[in-house]
C-alpha cells in the first residue's frame, strides 16, 4: 500500500516540479531555519559566557570610596583608602572567603630588553590573583608563588600580547632578563592566552605582574589600588560581602551600611544578568525559526489543498471504485507527511553542513563554535510532525469526504 502511495507522490512531483520544489523549499529553509538558529544561540552564548569569565568567575573587585553617612561623630564625605593589612585581616577573619589578593597599579613604566623599549602597567598581586582571574601560565612557565612574596624577588608574569611585542613570537621568554623603571626582573612566566571582554584596568594580556611586596619596595605605594575576592561557593557569597563591609566599617569607623564607603564590582550580578539575557536571545530565536517552519507548513497545507482540487475527478473515480473514504485519507496524509519529512531532511543535512564547516573559518572568536544539541534536535522533529499531521490532515479529509458523484462531474 505504501509502495503505491509513493509511486503516485513520485508521479505528480514529476509532474508538478515547481509546485513540489516550493513545498520542499518551504519545509526546508524552516527546518534549516530552526538548527542553525539555534545552533548559532548556543555558539553565541557560551562565547560570551567564555569570555566574560576571562575577568574571573563569582569574583569581587573593591575600591576604596567615600562615606555617605555620618558615623560615631565623624563626618560624611570622608575618603576611605584599603591598606595590604585590611587584607590581612580580611583573609584571617572571614572564613567564606576563598581566595583574595591585594592589587597595586602602576601605569605606563618603561620595559627595557636589549634595544626594545616600550611602556606598560605594573601590576603588584598575591599568588591568589591568578586562580581568581583565570591567569593560567603557558606551559614552561609560571606564576607568582608565595616565597616570591616572602623573598621580595625580582620576577615578572608577561601578558601574552606584551611578550609578542618584547620578544616576538618565536623567542621563548622564560628565563630571560627585563629591567622594569630601571631595576632588573627575570620572567617566570607567560600568560596563555584566553578570551576576555571586560576589564576593570586594562586587559591581562597587555599587563606585567610581580610580587605584591617588590612592588611596594620599588614604588613604595602605601595604599592597595583595589582588592580581588572570591567566595567559597555562590551560596556564602552574600554573607562574605556583608562581613567585608562590617570588618572594614569597624577598621576605618563608618557605617557599614554605607554601600558608598567601598565601591564594588561584583560580577555575580552581572553573570546573573547575562545567563537571562542570553537565554531570553536564544527563545527569541527559537520562536523566529519554529515561526518560520510554520510558515512552511502553512504553504504545504496550502499546496495540498490545490492538490485535492486539481485531483477531485481522480478522487472521484477511486471511490467510485470502491475505495473507502480512510484509503483516500491516508493517501493525501501520507503524501504531505513524505513531502515535509523530504524536506526535514534536506534541512537537517544543510544545517548541519553549516554547523560543521563553520569552525574552518576561524569566526568562533566571534560568534562562537555552533553546536546541534539534541534539545532542539528531538524539538524540531517533533515540530516536523506536528507540522505535517495539521498540515495535511485538513486537504485530506476534505478529500475523503466528498461526494464521488459530485466529484466525477468536475
Amino acid at each position: 500500500m505504501n509502495l503505491m502511495f509513493i509511486k503516485q507522490i513520485l508521479r505528480d512531483m514529476r509532474g508538478q516540479k515547481l509546485r513540489t520544489v516550493l513545498t520542499l523549499f518551504g519545509i526546508f529553509w524552516g527546518t534549516a531555519a530552526v538548527i542553525l538558529l539555534g545552533a548559532f544561540g548556543y555558539g553565541i552564548h557560551m562565547n560570551q559566557q567564555k569570555a566574560f569569565k576571562g575577568l574571573g568567575e563569582d569574583i569581587v573587585i573593591v575600591w576604596g570610596g567615600t562615606t555617605s553617612k555620618s558615623y560615631e561623630g565623624l563626618p560624611r564625605g570622608r575618603r576611605i583608602m584599603q591598606r595590604v593589612e585590611d587584607v590581612e585581616l580580611l583573609k584571617k577573619q572571614i572564613p567564606e572567603i576563598k581566595y583574595i589578593s591585594p592589587e597595586y597599579t602602576e601605569w605606563n613604566k618603561p620595559v627595557v630588553y636589549e634595544d626594545k623599549r616600550i611602556v606598560a602597567p605594573i601590576v603588584g598581586v598575591w599568588p591568589e590573583f591568578g586562580p581568581m582571574r583565570n591567569v593560567i601560565a603557558l606551559m614552561g612557565g609560571r606564576f607568582i608563588n608565595q616565597n616570591d612574596i616572602d623573598d621580595r624577588r625580582r620576577v615578572c608574569f608577561l601578558g601574552n600580547e606584551l611578550k609578542e611585542q618584547i620578544f616576538g613570537e618565536e623567542k621563548d621568554a622564560v628565563g630571560e632578563m627585563i629591567r622594569i623603571s630601571g631595576v632588573p626582573f627575570r620572567v617566570i612566566g607567560v600568560l596563555k592566552e584566553k578570551q576576555q571582554d571586560s576589564s576593570y584596568n586594562s586587559r591581562d594580556s597587555r599587563k606585567i605582574v610581580i610580587p605584591s611586596t617588590t612592588f611596594v619596595a620599588i614604588y613604595g605605594q602605601k595604599y592597595v589600588d583595589n582588592v580581588v575576592w572570591k567566595a567559597e561557593s555562590p551560596e556564602v557569597h552574600k554573607i562574605a560581602n556583608q562581613k567585608y563591609f562590617e570588618i572594614m566599617g569597624k577598621r576605618h569607623k563608618f557605617d557599614p551600611t554605607d554601600k558608598q564607603a567601598l565601591m564594588i564590582w561584583d560580577t555575580t550580578e552581572n553573570t546573573e544578568f547575562f545567563t537571562y539575557f542570553f537565554w531570553g536571545f536564544r527563545i527569541f530565536l527559537y520562536i523566529i525559526s519554529i515561526a518560520t517552519l510554520i510558515v512552511g507548513g502553512i504553504g504545504v497545507a496550502n499546496i495540498m489543498y490545490v492538490v485535492v482540487e486539481e485531483r477531485t475527478r481522480e478522487i472521484g473515480i477511486k471511490m467510485a471504485l470502491g475505495a473507502k473514504s480512510g484509503f483516500v485519507l491516508r493517501q493525501f496524509l501520507f503524501e504531505t507527511m513524505f513531502l515535509t519529512s523530504f524536506g526535514g531532511i534536506m534541512g537537517f543535512l544543510f544545517s548541519s553542513s553549516i554547523v560543521y564547516l563553520f569552525p574552518r573559518l576561524n569566526f568562533d572568536e566571534y560568534v562562537g563554535v555552533p553546536e546541534i544539541s539534541a534539545f532542539v534536535s528531538i524539538g524540531t522533529i517533533v515540530a516536523l510532525l506536528i507540522i505535517a499531521i495539521l498540515a495535511g490532515y485538513f486537504p485530506a479529509r476534505r478529500a475523503a469526504t466528498m461526494d464521488p458523484v459530485k466529484a466525477l462531474k468536475i
